[in-house]
């Protein structure tokens, strides 16, 4: 029997958007593991009206229902009291979750006594199972009445996502049936409609598996996703749909199941025990940023040069003042000029450079926004990519970030620079 999950988040906070609703994200990912399904998430606030019709709904269309939020101590903490009366269950005192909640107070809260209301966590439906809560003071619980599972688990991520791992994984991996297994493949260089004209045919005849197309910022995803009786069946149905992908976009893919383009970049020159740096103009060290967000970057990263003035891309990187006067900041000779100087003051095997108009206005020389030229030094030759980009600064130089880093990815893949659909480069003679 296939199961089917809803997922219902109980908090004004989350309608108001103060905070993101990450525990959605999380079950989501841990019930499709699962091979069980996910059809609504349903966010509600605290309203006791409101709770009971999202949970009778839930009811009419799912046999498994979460809810994370309102498991607290406080007078809009209602989620318990709503779901046992849905459900005809009593709250009633459980004795064990108080002594825990009370043991919580004196190991990490002594300077302040425990008041009285937070007894309220301890009132569970009659009959439940109790999941304690070694992460915070709100046990969960879980009940079946009439084929309707329900599960309640409390809201703070760090204590939803170590209730899930630890306490509701146990219980309904007796209820599963099967895995679901996903596989995202990552492309850099092609629009989303581009992609998704050329598999349009492929993914609407498609059942098991299937094929969704995802755009990201500046970038696409093929998420390719299976069910079988395990995970290792579901798997081998995945495996020759991208073997297909692959070799249908080539270098347009740049990782499967991989965080980001810098990670993979950060990867190969970790691998290959080679340096990057990078001299910035328009992108304003977003390239050092992004490649330094990760963990471990000092192995590989040399460090940045933020060129932001002309007259600092002679001062500090040495660019021919001749060149700035002849052809201007933004120009293919000066983009050339700024990765070659960085590759000898920053002494980093490759450096990219990046030089454009980001807006809102075009430069002094009349250049348009969106107008970018991003280089990549390497020891055997320099690469100048020109693009042309639209729709405000921020993507603008989240964009041009990207084409440095693939530009360095495909140097160290051994991938050709000179040509690429959709993308126009230019090789230094």
């Amino acid at each position: 029997m296939s199961h089917t999950a809803e997922l219902i988040a109980v908090g004004t906070e989350l309608l108001l958007g103060n905070i993101a609703n990450t525990d959605a994200q999380m079950l989501s990912r841990g019930l499709s593991a699962l091979g069980i399904n996910v059809f609504y998430h349903t966010v509600v606030g605290d309203n006791p009206q409101r709770l009971r019709a999202a949970v009778e709904l839930a009811r009419s269309r799912a046999d498994i229902i979460i809810t994370t939020g309102g498991l607290g101590p406080t007078c809009d903490d209602l989620t318990k009291t709503v779901l046992a009366d849905c459900f005809g269950k009593q709250l009633v005192f459980h004795a064990p979750s108080a002594r825990r909640i009370e043991a919580y107070f004196q190991r990490f809260h002594s300077n302040h006594p425990m008041t009285e209301n937070n007894y309220q966590q301890a009132m569970l439906p009659d009959g439940c199972i109790v999941l304690d809560n070694d992460w915070g003071t709100a046990p969960g619980v879980a009940f079946k009445v009439d084929g309707t599972h329900v599960i309640m688990l409390p809201g703070p991520p760090r204590e939803c996502s170590a209730m899930f791992t630890h306490r509701v994984l146990p219980y309904l991996e007796r209820l599963a049936e099967g895995a679901i297994v996903s596989r995202t493949l990552k492309l850099f260089g092609i629009g989303e409609s581009t992609m998704e004209a050329q598999l349009r045919e492929t993914m609407n005849a498609m059942t098991n598996p299937t094929l969704a197309p995802y755009a990201k910022e500046g970038e696409c995803e093929l998420r390719i996703t299976a069910k079988g009786d395990s995970p290792a069946a579901a798997l081998a149905l995945i495996e020759p749909v991208e073997a297909h992908l692959r070799t249908h976009f080539g270098p347009l893919v740049y990782g499967v199941d991989v965080p980001s383009l810098e990670s993979v970049v950060f990867a190969l020159l970790k691998e290959k025990g080679l340096t990057l740096g990078c001299a910035e103009s328009c992108t304003g060290g977003l390239v050092a940023k992004r490649i330094t967000d990760l963990a471990g970057s000092s192995a590989v990263f040399r460090g940045g040069v933020v060129s932001y003035a002309t007259t600092l891309k002679h001062t500090l990187l040495g660019v021919d003042p001749g060149l700035l006067e002849e052809y201007g900041a933004v120009s293919q000779p000066v983009a050339r000029a700024m990765a070659q100087q960085a590759r000898q003051v920053l002494g980093c095997d490759l450096a990219i450079a990046t030089t454009g108009v980001a807006g809102p206005d075009p430069d002094d020389r009349g250049n348009p926004v969106g107008l970018v030229y991003i280089a990549l030094a390497t020891p055997e030759d320099t690469w100048v990519r020109q693009i042309h980009l639209s729709m405000g600064r921020e993507r603008i130089r989240h964009i041009a970030a990207s084409h440095g880093f693939d530009l360095a990815r495909r140097y160290l893949t051994g991938l050709p620079l000179d040509s690429s659909p959709a993308l126009t480069e230019e090789k230094s003679s």
